[in-house]
């Protein structure tokens, strides 16, 4: 018996050419057979969770899931520059807002999840932990020459948060010349995984994903704007499979799967 092909979801570094990723986009990806395809741009820190709803809704319904991941913002340019999304679910409010005034067919939107700010370090770092904003500074945790890793401060949801929540507890001058900026925050992320960025500022839910951070303090709420997660589909005439599976996406068993993952459903108490 033939193996089955695994799928493997396509991710964006944001500097890459909008020709070269239109090209990409609408490449066909070697996946199970299915009446229909839907394809779903997502945020980057979404990665695991929507893996795992994707298998669980694909093993009883015929239809081919298509996750795209990559930074909120780079998502929402591609589909503004035309790249076949029917669902989009960005890391912050301000890229869904811009995406419906790009002439964009955004459908209705459902705020579906909400996640937190932390500050992580490697799994083998030495730093003690602390809370960001207290009597200890992220700036005396780093050495000299040493940067904090975050998400592109000017577009990446993560980066936005992380410049807002600096500002807030009074480090963003001291720190914005010694930022490591990624394309996503998994990408800020990494620098940290591979030791070569002491500290990094991404959400809760992927420092749950690595077992090569480790988390060492909490931005409170109060800090940054509400870290949410909306929902829409953007396609201008979307397919019945399209309807169900962002109706699924917003029902009990994908938010438990969200759940398990650290993320926390807008509607839960």
């Amino acid at each position: 018996m033939t193996p089955p092909v695994r799928k493997t979801p396509i991710t964006f570094p944001f500097r890459a050419p909008v020709c070269f990723l239109a090209l990409a986009l609408s490449m066909p990806l070697a996946a199970h057979a299915a009446d229909e395809q839907v394809q779903v741009y997502a945020a980057a820190s979404m990665t695991d969770a929507m893996d795992e709803a994707i298998r669980s809704y694909e093993s009883d319904h015929d239809v081919d899931i298509v996750p795209i991941y990559a930074s909120s913002s780079t998502l929402a340019r591609q589909i503004a520059n035309g790249a076949p999304a029917d669902i989009y679910i960005s890391a912050n409010e301000q890229w869904m807002d811009w995406l419906a005034k790009q002439n964009v067919p955004v459908g209705e939107r459902v705020d579906l999840l909400r996640n937190r700010l932390v500050l992580i370090a490697p799994a083998t770092s030495d730093i003690a932990d602390f809370t960001p904003g207290g009597e200890i500074t992220i700036a005396s945790r780093l050495g000299d020459g040493e940067r904090l890793s975050v998400g592109e401060t000017s577009h990446v949801p993560a980066g936005i948060y992380a410049r807002q929540a600096l500002q807030a507890i009074g480090e963003w001058d001291g720190l914005q010349s010694r930022l490591a900026n990624g394309d996503n925050v998994r990408a800020a992320m990494a620098l940290v995984e591979r030791d070569e960025a002491p500290l990094g500022i991404v959400y809760e839910t992927d420092a749950r994903a690595s077992d090569r951070v480790r988390e060492i303090g909490v931005f409170t709420d109060d800090s940054h704007d509400p870290i949410t997660y909306p929902l829409a589909m953007v396609n201008p005439a979307p397919s019945d499979a399209t309807d169900a599976f962002r109706q699924w996406l917003a029902g009990d068993d994908a938010l438990a799967i969200f759940s398990r993952y650290g993320f926390t459903p807008v509607d839960a108490n």
